[in-house]
């Protein structure tokens, strides 16, 4: 009797062949090899955002060491949540929201160099009236807005914007800020421009780019200026973008010189990412056969690529996250509840697995905290924000090292990384000058001397009282010390006359008040009354403390606010709980 055999597939094969080249890899010899995602509690996300529903391919959230910023679902009109970083716990759906655009918001992202400035695209657009030869046309640009944030968040509604960018005349699908030059920023719309501005030219409304990277001619729309992806190099003076005709291309982001196109046509790129220090460009996308794959090149020759791996066959596209301090490739799909990461190497064979985050929620976006926010005593290595719309939440998700020793500060972990200090403005970088990124020590009390030229001390005094986040009419020439002492006044001002208007100080009901054995004077506490009790809880000593106190008053605030709000249900309530009382005694008399 013939015993019958098995007939394998291709696709059979094909999985045994990457699941034996995963093990292979993923044997070798890497301090990274036992790294795990570590989720946080619900107590410690954020609960209860509505989160968009929009089918863009955008990550939807972003996130610094102060703030994260997350786009929202409404109605009438678009809006993103900005919650400070420790503001973790159920959030109030009346939330103060940045709600400045009027259609739905498509991409958030934060300044690398200021905490407190974020840019926003959307599908809005204004009408502006252009008379020519006695002619009337209407004219409808897309918006780019700069917002500035408060330093204690949002505490009411943001409409108006600092910086309002003007010239796509369709909605605006990426926005990119470039990662060494301070102010400058690329956005890309669906009106095929690709357009590069100086948010630090004066006015609120900005008409005219800086450089104009790519954008129609003749009224022919090619499908190479319609993008999908877009990557700066480290120093910036290369832009890497992928097109919806899904080719690869090196572009010169000063005069939009295309440098290299990738040819091969076995790879469909959706997604793409420098990968600093290694001379190599990543992109994912997918087969002919819809595989999910990811492909290694040289950007200098894109005519074959370096290394080309399939992963699976899901649709969901492919977010790449480098961490170039740890050589640590993130591979996470939209719509995945798992998160794949590898190491990459300059030699062969390029890229090893190393292990995979696992859940059973699927995402729809992702942010990413910078390596100065990380927990650097925990041996935290990376951070995901992870949007999971079916739950309303935002989780914080750790990539951590194992280490017998905990507290210590890990030097092989944490080598220099770029801080948040810009190399060059925006009219050196526009001029042909280059640097790289101004590195900084992620070490408990080190600094590091900027190797570059440092700015004016009066434009460096400048910049740190623009942070106060408030609005000004810049004047012509130098700020002098005695506007600068006149600006942090008018600060002042406007922030107790917004307390004063926001929590209005009616002492009325307090007239007949008499102290009694509970009253203490305001002379024995270390603090102010209303932040601590003298006996229980100590004065803040750090400025996280301070913080974590401040939204503590804030939520007690909120809670007695709403009890207040509620009071005349509750007489009411109360007055037909005795009338009902007195009716029933009557009735039994």
């Amino acid at each position: 009797m013939q015993k019958a055999t098995r007939r394998w597939l291709p696709s059979q094969v094909r999985q045994q062949q990457h699941t034996a080249e995963m093990s292979w890899r993923s044997s070798f010899c890497s301090k990274f090899r036992h790294v795990f995602g570590k989720p946080a509690t619900k107590e410690h996300g954020y609960d209860g955002v509505p989160i968009t529903r929009s089918v863009h391919d955008n990550h939807h959230c972003s996130a610094n060491p102060c703030f994260i910023a997350v786009v929202t679902e409404c109605a009438g009109g678009g809006s993103f949540l900005v919650l400070p970083i420790h503001h973790t716990g159920r959030v109030d759906p009346q939330h103060p929201r940045v709600c400045g655009h009027s259609g739905e918001v498509l991409d958030v992202k934060w300044n690398p160099f200021d905490d407190h400035c974020i840019a926003s695209c959307s599908e809005d657009c204004t009408v502006r009236n252009v008379t020519v030869m006695f002619s009337f046309e209407c004219v409808y640009y897309e918006e780019v807005k700069i917002w500035d944030i408060p330093v204690y968040g949002v505490q009411q509604n943001l409409t108006e914007a600092r910086k309002t960018l003007l010239g796509h005349s369709r909605r605006v699908g990426l926005i990119e800020w470039h990662p060494t030059a301070e102010n400058l920023l690329l956005s890309s719309g669906y009106d095929y421009k690709v357009l590069l501005w100086d948010v630090s030219q004066e006015g609120a409304e900005i008409r005219f780019p800086v450089r104009v990277v790519m954008m129609p001619v003749h009224r022919l729309y090619p499908p190479e200026m319609l993008l999908l992806s877009v990557s700066f190099n480290s120093d910036g003076s290369r832009l890497a973008i992928t097109s919806k005709d899904r080719r690869i291309r090196i572009l010169d982001p000063r005069n939009g010189k295309i440098l290299q196109v990738s040819s091969i046509k076995s790879h469909r790129a959706s997604k793409v990412l420098y990968i600093g220090g290694m001379k190599m460009l990543l992109s994912t996308g997918s087969s002919p056969w819809n595989h999910r794959q990811i492909i290694l090149w040289d950007p200098d020759d894109l005519s074959e690529p370096l290394h080309e791996e399939e992963l699976d066959g899901a649709a969901g596209v492919l977010f790449p996250f480098y961490d170039p301090d740890t050589c640590m490739l993130y591979l996470a799909g939209k719509g995945d509840g798992n998160i794949r990461y590898y190491e990459l190497s300059a030699e062969k064979p390029y890229i090893s697995f190393l292990m995979e985050y696992r859940s059973l929620l699927p995402q729809k976006g992702l942010g990413v905290m910078p390596k100065r926010g990380l927990d650097v005593n925990g041996c935290e290595i990376f951070r995901f924000y992870r949007l999971i719309a079916v739950k309303d939440l935002v989780e914080p998700l750790s990539m951590i090292v194992p280490r017998k020793e905990l507290g210590i500060f890990q030097e092989d972990l944490y080598p220099m990384t770029a801080g948040n200090q810009a190399a060059l403005t925006a009219q050196e970088w526009l001029s042909g000058m280059n640097r790289e990124p101004v590195l900084m020590s992620l070490k408990p009390g080190d600094e590091v001397i900027n190797p570059y030229p440092e700015t004016p001390a009066e434009k460096r005094l400048e910049g740190q009282m623009s942070s106060l986040r408030f609005q000004i009419c810049p004047a012509v020439g130098a700020v002098t010390q005695s506007t600068l002492v006149l600006m942090e006044e008018a600060f002042i001002k406007e922030q107790l006359a917004y307390q004063d208007a926001k929590y209005p100080r009616n002492l009325s009901e307090l007239s007949g008040w008499q102290p009694d054995e509970t009253y203490i004077p305001h002379w024995t506490y270390c603090c102010t009354p209303h932040c601590c009790e003298p006996a229980e809880m100590p004065p803040p000593t750090t400025e996280n403390e301070l913080l974590q106190a401040f939204y503590r008053q804030q939520d007690e605030i909120r809670d007695l606010r709403e009890e207040l709000n509620h009071k005349e249900v509750r007489i009411t309530q109360l007055e037909f709980r005795i009338k009902n009382t007195r009716n029933n005694m009557r009735a039994t008399f």
